[in-house]
């Protein structure tokens, strides 16, 4: 790349490896980045609550695009943009869910809060413990009034993921719906996708897309890898790796740090 107005990276099998852990390269990428004034965002589907303990451990300072592009926070978290479900518009999708007996375990996100309907689900329990946070046992009628409900996620076995993708895409066509891993299927509010996110936080910058560069490995990732200098990780199916215009080391080998060098961007 000639000129890199800006940095943008997935977290689940991309900025973090197999261990749930940010390499030290990786960092010390961020750190090259952040010397040559260069923005980087982390652009996730998990909540803003799974993403702090990340920043956290780590002393990262960055802004971020959560819930799939749901919510764009700046480097203070304050909220930049915002577009969530409004409870009732979540509460439907969750009945109809259970009414066709679907065998998943739901999960919905407020800005701050985290809802399960049981927290000794053992699929719950795996979630809790790879972002290090913990849920709150309820219902979306429980959250404050007004709270909007920013994603959905649905946990379910990885021979029913496509199924149940399915179903809930037939059933509920005017919203965004995408499998995010094998196991993963994350509804947000229509028109909601991590590019959308990617594409304001560009112009809020004042950079055009296509000056940055992005690293994803999953399906949920796409849309982003095409609207910027796509870079897919080793460890992303093939469909992604093909698509994408960069193919870098998968996580557990320094693939953002790799990339960034080898572009002459660090």
């Amino acid at each position: 790349m000639k000129r890199c107005g800006g940095v943008f990276s997935d977290i689940d099998g991309t900025f973090l490896d197999s261990d749930h852990k940010v390499l030290p390269r990786t960092i010390e990428a961020i750190e090259r980045l952040n010397e040559q004034g260069i923005p980087f965002a982390l652009v996730s589907a998990r909540s803003p609550g799974e993403i702090y303990p990340i920043l956290e451990q780590y002393g990262l300072r960055c802004p971020f695009i959560a819930c799939s592009g749901g919510l764009i926070l700046d480097e203070n978290r304050q909220v930049l943009w915002e577009q969530g479900m409004e409870q009732q518009e979540a509460g439907e999708i969750i009945r109809w869910a259970e009414e066709q007996q679907l065998p998943l375990a739901w999960c919905a996100y407020s800005l701050d809060q985290w809802i399960v309907k049981d927290r000794k689900d053992p699929r719950i329990r795996k979630e809790e413990e790879i972002v290090g946070i913990c849920a709150r046992e309820g219902s979306i009628s429980s959250l404050p009034e007004g709270d909007r409900i920013y994603k959905l996620m649905c946990i379910c076995d990885p021979e029913k993921t496509l199924e149940i993708e399915e179903k809930l895409t037939e059933r509920f066509p005017g919203h965004s719906i995408a499998k995010s891993s094998p196991i993963l299927i994350e509804i947000m509010a229509g028109g909601i996708h991590k590019a959308r996110a990617v594409e304001w936080l560009c112009r809020f910058w004042g950079i055009s897309p296509r000056e940055t560069l992005a690293f994803g490995d999953n399906y949920n990732d796409l849309e982003m890898l095409q609207l910027c200098r796509g870079a897919a990780m080793g460890n992303a199916p093939e469909e992604i790796r093909q698509k994408a215009e960069y193919v870098t080391a998968d996580h557990d080998h320094d693939g953002i740090y790799r990339l960034l060098k080898e572009l002459s961007i660090i």
